[in-house]
């Protein structure tokens, strides 16, 4: 029961909510504003609405267009030096997780000397501490997923090492968020699904993290619950605004959960997945995994397990009591299955069944801190067989 609770970010949710940035006190006088390489945030008007917000408030802006779905060091720097060259003091994330994810990175590095790669805590990190403050942080997500908004972690490849290693601390929570549904009206089904079982992945796997804590676990079991419940919702329908309402705040839940508890080592095999392979989208990865993971995991805490499968809305007490962790992986299925990702196959995104024990030593390698929040210590054979397992 002793615990910290510390999430500093001021949220704007709920349909509208871009709108309602216009009046809003931002951090300073002239932004970095963060965008990916693709055509969305313009194509759909976004980021000149966003534009037009800043010059009715006076406030200078610079556009960095470059980031990747899978974020990467290289735009870390060559974004922080765009910062420092216009005298931006703050840095604001338009899109989902990877822009918003890469804008908090460059917040880090617009004062900090060094490569960004000095202050990484896993694999080849440096582990220094930061010397300089951290510029601060707007994030207003366009997509239903990462949760990144609430919370401080931000996750970049290292190209030349094919490390992909989560990053966080106090500074980089941000300190205005908007969470408005409307602008992920556009999402297609297939990125929904993606999205939405990124979300409901944190929260599984913040739910059964040694380190849960009784507030990540209200947040985990309602993000799950509503995912259950709108998630195929939103797949089917896309224009379906309450589905969207719904999967948005799960997810936004999902990042308070990352705030209080933790990912578990499932996130650290994605991780090395999508470092091999960046095009293979992270929730992707999450979802072909899954039912090898959480089936070697269903007998390690079995009671979190069935906890899970009641709130996925399986009548766990008509089962046998035996039989009740395995009721959430099946019903974890069905749930993939209702979005149409039950038959994914890492094979279809190019992945290699040679490269599996690669990327499993990179899982370890890079994210091994995620591997002691298991409640079941993994060992590396272990960890070679889920990903092996996993494979089709």
């Amino acid at each position: 029961m002793n615990f910290t609770y510390f999430i500093p970010t001021k949220i704007l949710f709920g349909s509208g909510s871009f709108n309602a940035l216009a009046k809003e006190e931002l951090p300073g006088t002239k932004a970095l504003v963060v965008i990916t390489a693709g055509k969305s945030m313009r194509a759909n008007g976004y980021l000149d609405r966003l534009l037009s917000m800043l010059d009715a408030k006076g406030i200078g802006h610079v556009v960095f267009d470059k980031i990747l779905p899978n974020p990467v060091l290289k735009h870390v720097h060559e974004g922080a030096e765009l910062a420092r060259a216009n005298g931006c003091d703050f840095v604001i994330g338009l899109g989902g997780g990877s822009s918003i994810d890469t804008a908090k990175s460059i917040a880090v590095m617009v004062k900090n000397p060094g490569n960004y790669w000095d202050y990484i805590f896993g694999g080849s990190g440096g582990r220094k501490p930061l010397s300089e403050p951290v510029l601060p942080i707007v994030a207003i997500a366009t997509t239903a997923g990462t949760g990144t908004e609430a919370d401080p972690w931000t996750v970049i490849t290292k190209e030349d090492t094919n490390e992909k290693i989560g990053f966080g601390c106090n500074q980089t929570f941000p300190a205005l968020s908007v969470v408005d549904p409307e602008l992920m009206l556009t999402i297609p089904p297939h990125l929904t699904a993606y999205q939405g079982f990124d979300a409901l992945f944190h929260a599984i796997e913040g739910f059964i993290a040694k380190i849960a804590t009784p507030l990540s676990d209200a947040y985990a079991l309602k993000s799950i619950e509503l995912l259950t419940r709108w998630l195929p919702v939103a797949v089917r329908d896309g224009s379906n605004l309450e589905a969207r309402e719904q999967v948005a705040i799960a997810s936004t839940l999902a990042g308070m959960v990352e705030s209080t508890s933790s990912c578990t080592s499932e996130h650290g095999m994605e991780h090395a997945l999508s470092a091999y392979y960046p095009a293979l989208p992270h929730g992707a990865g999450l979802i072909m995994l899954s039912e090898s993971y959480f089936t070697f995991f269903a007998d390690k805490c079995p009671e979190l397990f069935s906890k899970l499968a009641q709130t996925m809305g399986v009548d766990v007490a008509a089962l046998p009591e035996q039989d009740r962790p395995m009721a959430f992986v099946g019903a974890l299925m069905d749930l993939q299955a209702s979005c149409g990702v039950r038959n994914l196959k890492m094979s279809d995104f190019g992945i290699k069944a040679e490269d599996m024990p690669l990327c499993a030593e990179n899982a370890r390698q890079t994210m091994g801190g995620l591997f002691r929040l298991d409640r079941y210590r993994l060992s590396p054979e272990e960890t070679e067989a889920i990903m092996r397992n996993a494979y089709k």
